[in-house]
């Protein structure tokens, strides 16, 4: 163990393989040392396990409806208690997960490469393109996210396929911001130039090397971000403009369980605290993977 963790750290790397191994084993430790960054790992592992390993996690069906055991308080047998169709609150929890982590990841997937791409374009063209696309992205930055979700997703019709779009429709333009001003940062670095004059296009620069040096920037918005795209998922859902009944979406569960909230206040309140730790745990990772990668945020502590 001693010789492979000299070999992650030595200094002067004697391949790509062994260089990027060092930069993700420094990226680890210095998480690991970080107690909310690795609080905040270990919810979204967590998140991810309870995704996955559903089917064995749940004690009961997420749908299966039991009419005798309605709006039953946390027990033994029920540990976060029934709602009011007598459906385990636990076991859809854990199965809502699931739609929680695809909402994340499929707007991640969508949103990011678009900002990034349309940043390193308008930043590195400079000109009538960075002002046709700034001026796009300045429009959708001018409206509230939730009320643009809305809005789209009004148009689109209710449905998680149509959520997801439209969270990632609202989503992209934070990402587009930062990458132009990581690209105006270094468009006329003297590496550029030099691989400008190797003939290089501008379209094998922006890919091959402009945009994997916007990457880390992004990669800890786009973190950071999480939380508030569950909350604006949650948000559709509880308005009913998300995932439809009867799935577990935990906004909708969220909704329909105020109208217990005085009595059987564990109908809406679990699902609820689903959904604040799982922000919480991005916004953890969030906050530890800027102090790692933003090398500004070193220099500062």
């Amino acid at each position: 163990m001693s010789a492979l963790h000299e070999w992650l750290l030595e200094e002067s790397p004697s391949s790509r393989t062994q260089a990027r191994l060092g930069r993700a084993w420094r990226i680890l430790s210095a998480l690991a040392r970080n107690p909310l960054a690795a609080i905040g790992a270990l919810i979204i592992i967590a998140l991810v396990v309870t995704a996955l390993f559903a089917p064995l996690i749940a004690p009961f069906s997420a749908v299966g409806q039991d009419l005798s055991n309605r709006l039953m308080p946390p027990s033994a047998e029920h540990w976060m208690g029934t709602d009011e169709l007598g459906r385990d609150i636990f076991s859809r929890v854990v199965y809502g997960s699931r739609i929680t982590l695809l909402i994340v990841a499929m707007v991640a997937v969508i949103s990011a490469p678009i900002g990034l791409l349309v940043g390193a374009i308008s930043g590195y063209a400079g000109g009538w393109t960075d002002r046709i696309l700034m001026g796009i992205t300045d429009i959708f930055l001018s409206m509230p996210k939730l009320i643009l979700a809305l809005a789209f997703v009004a148009a689109l019709g209710p449905g998680i396929e149509n959520a997801i779009i439209a969270i990632a429709i609202t989503a992209w333009p934070v990402y587009a911001r930062i990458a132009r001003a990581e690209t105006l940062t270094f468009r006329d670095a003297e590496f550029i130039a030099a691989i400008r004059l190797q003939g290089a296009s501008a379209t094998r620069i922006i890919l091959r090397h402009v945009l994997p040096l916007c990457a880390s920037s992004t990669i800890i918005r786009v973190t950071l971000d999480m939380a508030g795209i569950i909350l604006t998922a949650a948000g559709l859902g509880f308005l009913g403009l998300g995932a439809q009944p009867p799935l577990p979406e935990w906004g909708a569960m969220i909704s329909r369980g105020r109208n217990f909230i005085l009595d059987q206040w564990w109908v809406a309140t679990m699902p609820g605290f689903a959904i604040i730790a799982v922000s919480l745990g991005f916004c953890f990772l969030g906050d530890g993977l800027r102090d790692v990668l933003d090398p500004k945020q070193r220099e500062s502590r």
